[in-house]
């Protein structure tokens, strides 16, 4: 009978060698999305950000409730030659399509925030990809323009969301820097909070109907450029092919 033998030193390399394999971002499906092994659990992870040497950021807004300061918005934006995203809501869509119509007119990106705003996790594959073809085909249906972003309601996401996102060519999106403006902060509050937290690469949310968003978009606008950032649309921050998704959600380009 014959025994193998290990000596310690070779047990700590193997576990070592064990625990890094756990720990790796695994790139999935071309770049799309990134996983984290875990035992036998693959994690995926949405676009939180992106590494770059531009000093770019995006901004966004998400719509579910509220459209009174909707066209102020895009006004304040194109008086400072920014574009934007907005993420829709299937049953905001509904309730305005004349302003669905005019922000796609206005040259702003629209994105879908699923048709019900549900907690997605919490609805069967199935359901999900029901939630976000209902919001895409609303969407299209007066833009007549592909949907290609997804941003998740309460920013909860699975496996099976993502997927289903995947069929449908939607990349699923967050954010780095969160406004907080739902809060009720102040104009400056918000300010501060987007200046002292944005960097390169990052993705701002906002929310269309909040407080004192009309009294906060100016400043930030202004104060962004100031400080040397290209304020953009997510579509133009993201890479849209060749590239990794780590375990934070930095999107990264492949070299």
């Amino acid at each position: 009978m014959k025994f193998i033998i290990f000596r310690l030193n070779d047990i700590k390399k193997l576990f070592f060698v064990f625990v890094l394999l756990a720990l790796l971002c695994i790139n999935l499906d071309g770049g799309r999305v990134a996983g984290v092994f875990l035992g036998q659990t693959i994690r995926k992870v949405p676009i939180y950000c992106v590494e770059t040497q531009e000093p770019k950021v995006a901004i966004s807004f998400d719509a579910a409730w509220g459209a009174d300061k909707t066209e102020k918005i895009l006004s304040i934006c194109q008086e400072y030659d920014v574009k934007a995203t907005f993420f829709l809501v299937g049953f905001w869509v509904d309730e305005n399509p004349e302003l669905v119509k005019k922000i796609d007119e206005c040259g702003f990106e629209i994105g879908t925030h699923s048709n019900t705003h549900p907690d997605m996790t919490k609805l069967t594959a199935e359901n999900q990809k029901l939630e976000l073809q209902t919001s895409i085909d609303k969407i299209k249906s007066i833009t007549n323009k592909e949907v290609n972003l997804f941003r998740a309601p309460y920013g909860a996401y699975n496996n099976s969301l993502i997927e289903q996102a995947e069929q449908l060519n939607l990349k699923t999106v967050q954010w780095d820097v969160d406004s907080l403006d739902w809060k009720g902060l102040s104009g400056e509050e918000i300010t501060m909070r987007i200046l002292n937290n944005v960097k390169d690469g990052s993705i701002i949310l906002c929310h269309n109907n909040s407080d004192h968003i009309l009294d906060a978009l100016p400043m930030v606008l202004d104060r962004l450029k100031k400080k040397g950032f290209t304020i953009t649309n997510i579509g133009n921050l993201i890479y849209q092919d060749n590239y990794t998704i780590n375990s934070q959600g930095i999107q990264s380009k492949n070299s």
